[in-house]
């Protein structure tokens, strides 16, 4: 499986605005510190996270950033769609003609990857923000 720092930061981003924020704005300095993740990197991150409509930023010396919509609301999957990561097991594509590996033919575990594509993308469409907050049994 192939999910990429930018989504694993987003995800972890997000999780931390969705325990220390509330009615106040959250620095991204203050999750940068907390979650160790770069501060240029989280700016990249949060420009498509308010692009995508999931968080607002609030200008001004106490300003930051706020959850649009309870985390109880925010599925994982949407976080990790926002920042345009696509969670793939396989490197072939289903719409290629020339199937996998550039073979004429899908290779003989085409189905498991693709399979397990399926469950891992239905998992994170079920899981809730508020769920990881709340260290909720997934």
């Amino acid at each position: 499986m192939k999910l990429t720092t930018k989504g694993r930061y987003a995800v972890m981003a997000m999780a931390d605005l969705a325990s220390h924020g509330g009615k106040k704005p959250i620095s991204l300095n203050e999750i940068s510190l907390r979650q160790n993740i770069s501060l240029p990197y989280l700016e990249q991150i949060f420009l498509k996270l308010k692009n995508k409509n999931l968080v607002k930023s609030v200008r001004g010396p106490a300003g930051g950033y706020k959850l649009i919509k309870p985390s109880s609301e925010i599925k994982i999957s949407n976080i990790i769609s926002a920042v345009d990561e696509k969670i793939k097991t396989l490197s072939c594509k289903k719409e290629s003609k020339k199937g996998c590996n550039h073979k004429s033919m899908k290779c003989i575990t085409h189905n498991l990857w693709d399979n397990l594509d399926e469950h891992i993308n239905n998992f994170f469409e079920k899981v809730k923000l508020e769920d990881l907050v709340n260290n909720k049994q997934l």
